[in-house]
């Protein structure tokens, strides 16, 4: 409302959603509204020796000390998708970061694949050795987090996936001075649909005391 009492046109015209009322989903609304997201582009390897690779967007860090990352599936018809049940059943995956460079390739790897067949491999994506666990990591990825499972909690119809980073690989094109660089990191960010975004157009602000 403004001073002479009257409503401003946004809110005369604003769209209210009541949760509960509300027919269907709010995935939508969600994932349009909460933007940017950052990509957890995650590699698991199931128990039969199956390298998995599938991209998530409802991912943040949890925790600096211990060093906690989560990401959260929504769970398939059948209940946990591959990368959760890789990572349940293994206590090990990878979260590799996604550049412009690789965007192609990781929406390739949100295919639906046969049982036993690899993203990696359908992605034609090179497989890189990690050193504290067995999942690969994206070769061309310039960031990569290492890590074992924390914790699966059940949220409704997804799970929260957490993960303690063991490793931290950083390609030197990122890194200034023996430090990540931030203006360096051209990553991709998930808004919502087929719509994503560069993290190329920055600028700052100084904190308040």
């Amino acid at each position: 409302m403004s001073d002479d009492g009257s409503t401003s046109s946004d809110e005369s015209t604003a769209l209210e959603i009541d949760a509960d009322d509300h027919d269907g989903s709010l995935y939508r609304i969600l994932s349009s509204a909460v933007v940017p997201r950052p990509i957890a582009w995650v590699s698991t390897r199931s128990e039969d020796g199956v390298d998995n690779l599938a991209p998530y967007s409802f991912f943040t860090v949890a925790s600096v000390d211990p060093p906690i990352v989560l990401f959260a599936p929504v769970d398939g018809a059948e209940g946990l998708k591959d990368t959760p049940r890789n990572a349940r059943d293994t206590g090990e995956f990878v979260v590799n970061l996604v550049t412009e460079d690789l965007a192609e390739a990781m929406n390739e790897t949100s295919a639906t694949l046969p049982p036993g067949e690899s993203e990696f491999d359908h992605a034609d994506l090179e497989r890189a050795d990690s050193a504290a666990v067995a999942p690969p990591r994206v070769a061309g990825a310039k960031a990569a987090f290492e890590c074992t499972l924390h914790d699966l909690v059940d949220v409704g119809g997804s799970t929260l996936v957490l993960g303690e980073v063991r490793h931290v690989h950083l390609a030197e094109s990122v890194t200034t001075d023996g430090k990540i660089d931030v203006t360096e990191v051209e990553a991709v960010g998930r808004l919502a649909g087929s719509l994503y975004t560069r993290t190329t157009d920055r600028f700052s602000l100084e904190r308040p005391p």
